[in-house]
């Protein structure tokens, strides 16, 4: 196990009836900028439960709505503009990953006097960070409890991960009844993408990190049982609640502490969304196999056959075989939770895969297997 450093200082508040806790943003100042997304949280009840402890805390509310899927820098502007004009204290993000997101980049474009994108493409230049607060609606990025970002600007087809130890929310609300209403697309999609989180960090040639290994295959035993229970049953507390700690633990760092982790999937599907707009999790679900049978070699086979054992309970066969059963597992899980399977289902092609794997290849630094442009090329063709 190699050395490492290890700090989040999340506050993680966790359980039904955790919404008080908005209570203790008073701590951080009086103004607070509240970042959405759609109209969901409206329809369910959680905006107006939400802004009547701010406004009884005596907080003055500001309001940023609209933020995308995707989210775009165009938006992550607006929201800067607001916190310098109003002197915001914090900000708030209520939604899933792509509001936490945004709410992490708009914090530190506030305390930065150039344009917000420098930060995206430059992260080095983040020096400090308005408080920055969440309460969490859907399991899946785990923005809530680390310190990346990911913030596109679709008019150049580019979608990249920032990052800064200022990122860290001070604190999160997890209650998994705030999930409930999440619909069946999304429910999977989350999955998939604490699912690929996980095997980013678990898939790494580091034979000494035993225990990171262990807790890795936990949760993705955990997201295989509970996943499908979520789909048929959304308001089941227990899956919605095993879920939600999943996606925390999947990319806090836990996972990656002790090892040399670098990630090769999410730079290939981040090109996928910059291009086509697409679910950040139904890419990662097609991507995700065909990355694995690539990668599968002779001198790696070792960490398939552990990932076959402990999490799919697969022990039949050589070694080569049990590694590709376990990949077929994988693609097994990806169709139960009703996930799409190919490219073409989303409308792709390979118009643009010279330009998005040349693009891929800057951001796969350090991986399982070193992929190269004509590598990645290779892994598209393969999803199509």
């Amino acid at each position: 196990m190699q050395n490492f450093t290890y700090n989040i200082p999340t506050i993680i508040n966790f359980g039904i009836d955790q919404l008080s806790h908005l209570a203790d943003l008073r701590e951080s100042g009086d103004r607070v900028l509240y970042v959405y997304g759609g109209g969901s949280i409206k329809a369910n009840g959680l905006y107006d439960r939400s802004m009547k402890i701010l406004r009884d805390a005596g907080l003055e509310v500001y309001e940023l709505a609209g933020i995308e899927p995707n989210p775009r820098i165009q938006t992550i502007r607006e929201g800067v503009n607001i916190c310098r004009s109003k002197m915001v204290d914090m900000v708030l993000a209520v939604g899933g990953g792509s509001v936490i997101d945004s709410a992490k980049v708009i914090a530190a474009g506030a305390c930065y006097d150039g344009d917000p994108w420098d930060l995206v493409i430059k992260p080095e230049l983040i020096s400090e960070c308005l408080p920055i607060y969440t309460v969490l609606t859907i399991a899946a990025t785990g923005s809530e409890m680390d310190t990346f970002a990911v913030i596109s600007d679709l008019t150049k087809n580019e979608k990249w991960g920032t990052w800064s130890d200022f990122f860290a929310p001070r604190m999160s609300i997890l209650d998994p009844t705030l999930t409930y209403s999440v619909p069946r697309r999304q429910t999977s999609a989350g999955v998939a993408d604490i699912m690929s989180h996980t095997l980013e960090n678990y898939f790494n040639n580091e034979k000494g990190a035993y225990l990171q290994a262990r807790l890795a295959e936990g949760i993705l035993k955990t997201l295989i049982n509970y996943g499908p229970i979520a789909l048929e049953q959304p308001d089941n507390y227990e899956a919605r609640a095993n879920l939600m700690w999943c996606s925390s633990l999947a990319i806090n760092g836990l996972l990656s502490c002790g090892a040399s982790v670098g990630w090769g999937v999410h730079p290939m599907e981040h090109e996928l969304s910059a291009f086509y707009d697409i679910t950040h999790g139904e890419g990662l679900a097609i991507l995700t196999p065909h990355f694995l049978e690539f990668a599968l070699n002779k001198d790696n086979v070792w960490k398939y056959v552990e990932y076959a054992k402990n999490v799919f309970g697969i022990t039949e066969g050589t070694e080569m075989e049990i590694a590709r059963d376990a990949i077929r597992a994988t693609k097994d899980f990806f169709k139960r939770m009703r996930l799409p399977s190919t490219l073409s289902e989303l409308g792709i092609d390979d118009e643009y895969f010279d330009i998005m794997a040349e693009k891929a290849a800057a951001g796969c630094f350090g991986t399982f297997v070193e992929l190269t442009k004509d590598d990645i090329i290779s892994i598209f063709r393969a999803s199509l």
